[in-house]
């Protein structure tokens, strides 16, 4: 019986792989007749994200480097930042029951540039957001923390919205970016339990699953504990 169970996951496996191998080329097919028409908007709005994502990344290493000099020591351990393929963009639209455009783009989606920021400390994490929000050319659209409200498979991350203007040769223009802020810990354990949970054919169990939560439940304690080690040393 157990046998025939992993079989039969593996074929819905597959055949999910092939519909969504067809949704992205069908999507890929609409993304090649929209950017001929609109190509060059397309890049320029990707440029005015990317910009926005300078932005941000310039201020936290402005941060970073404050802290630096007032801590001797450096709170940030890396920044990572990407703009979302055109694919993606169009397949997020798809799901959202919204056409694929400029405008939709723009107002409806959130992640189109996204930073992430792998503090020392946990302490940092808070830190360094209360820091960046702090700043008045900075708008907060939303906020969620899952570090104090980690999400049932044990993630923990410190999400945030922001729009932030970008200063063009003839207009000033506000641009969303998504922020993730978390431990070098909280980072190892995320960036781990996505290359094990999207493991392509294979049934990722409930055991496993448990598993994962537990290795959540150990990397919360090996950051409390650091935190604990920081102020005893106050640093």
């Amino acid at each position: 019986m157990e046998i025939f169970k992993k079989k039969d996951m593996s074929e819905f496996t597959k055949e999910y792989e092939k519909n969504k191998r067809l949704l992205m080329s069908t999507v890929d097919k609409g993304i090649m007749k929209y950017f001929q028409k609109r190509g060059e908007e397309i890049q320029r709005l990707m440029s005015y994200y990317r910009c926005a994502m300078m932005e941000i990344e310039t201020k936290f290493r402005v941060l970073n480097e404050e802290y630096s000099l007032q801590h001797d020591r450096n709170p940030i351990n890396s920044i990572k930042t990407r703009i979302k393929q055109l694919p993606s963009i169009a397949e997020k639209l798809e799901r959202k029951g919204l056409e694929l455009s400029l405008e939709a783009i723009e107002e409806n989606l959130n992640d189109v540039a996204g930073i992430r920021v792998i503090c020392a400390f946990q302490d940092d994490v808070y830190t360094l957001a209360n820091a960046l929000l702090a700043q008045d050319d900075v708008t907060l659209i939303e906020r969620k923390d899952y570090i104090a409200n980690p999400k049932p498979n044990g993630y923990r991350s410190l999400h945030l919205i922001v729009s932030v203007p970008i200063f063009l040769e003839k207009e000033k223009r506000s641009m969303k970016v998504e922020i993730q802020l978390r431990t070098i810990a909280m980072d190892c354990w995320a960036s781990l339990e996505h290359q094990l949970r999207y493991k392509k054919d294979y049934e990722f169990t409930d055991a496993m699953q448990q598993e994962l939560y537990e290795c959540a439940a150990l990397s919360k304690d090996l950051d409390n504990r650091m935190d604990k080690l920081r102020s005893s040393m106050d640093i």
